[in-house]
């Protein structure tokens, strides 16, 4: 087994607009590049001029900010986590209303006017593979069951 090794990158924002990297750990390792992504690559190179391990080692990103950015920065990041979580949340309880809605034979559309969303939306929730729990695959399959057995009294008729 092959233990990897964690490096720590310093970033820093220079005055001419380019970032410099640089491994604390590692003396004299340090590059440069136009973006974060760039400085990123770089100093993956300049560390394997230093070590054999390079390729495979961990680096983990140390961006230096001034401290009223890195706030904005972490508000953001913390935000964007919770809509994410609320969307999934979101998408769950659509999916279960779907379910619900179409056991009552309601179409694609009435179900899409219900929620306020469109019919393919509609389409898409009752596909989405199983993610939220057994309660909503054991609906799904109760909502294709049901419309196999509507199908097969229309066609008796």
């Amino acid at each position: 087994m092959v233990k990897v090794v964690t490096y720590r990158a310093v970033f820093e924002r220079e005055p001419d607009r380019r970032w410099t990297v640089r491994i604390p750990d590692v003396p004299g390792c340090h590059s440069y590049g136009r973006t974060i992504a760039q400085a990123r690559e770089r100093i993956r190179e300049a560390l394997g001029m230093f070590v054999d391990h390079a390729d495979t080692a961990e680096i983990e990103d140390d961006i230096r900010l001034p401290k009223s950015v890195y706030r904005q920065v972490q508000a953001a990041k913390q935000l964007r986590e919770k809509v994410t979580k609320e969307e999934r949340e979101m998408v769950a309880a659509q999916r279960k209303a779907v379910y619900a809605i179409r056991r009552l034979n309601l179409g694609h559309r009435d179900a899409g006017q219900l929620l306020g969303v469109s019919f393919q939306r509609i389409h898409q929730l009752e596909r989405l593979p199983e993610m939220h729990g057994a309660i909503v695959g054991r609906e799904a399959q109760a909502v294709h069951h049901s419309h196999r057995a509507v199908k097969r009294a229309s066609k008796k008729r």
